[in-house]
């Protein structure tokens, strides 16, 4: 479930860096989109989000959704970039991704 013309921007505040991104500035308002359009081919993850919402909360979903799939919610072409000036955040952020699409990998 990959819609591969769609790529999306997760940031409160900053605008994407191109027109081929749409922008979640919340993470409900990501994963509203991730349910309507399905996985996108890359994502773009800003950590704070204003107050106490976060993009990790976006990255959990996916991970959850895609086992609940059984791998066939985030495709193998997936790819993703932190673009977050949180170091410990933007390392949460990397570090689940990077741990799941590797045991993912592993898993085939």
């Amino acid at each position: 479930m990959c819609d591969a013309g769609f790529w999306l921007y997760i940031d409160d505040l900053r605008d994407a860096p191109g027109r081929e991104w749409i922008v979640a500035r919340s993470s409900c308002e990501a994963i509203e989109l991730l349910k309507e359009r399905g996985c996108p081919a890359r994502v773009s993850f800003d950590h704070d989000l204003g107050g106490d919402d976060i993009a990790i909360v976006v990255v959990r979903w996916m991970v959850e959704t895609d086992l609940d799939c059984s791998g066939r919610f985030i495709p193998d072409q997936f790819e993703f970039s932190v673009h977050s000036a949180n170091p410990v955040g933007a390392a949460n952020i990397r570090g689940l991704l990077e741990s799941y699409l590797s045991y993912k990998a592993k898993s085939r």
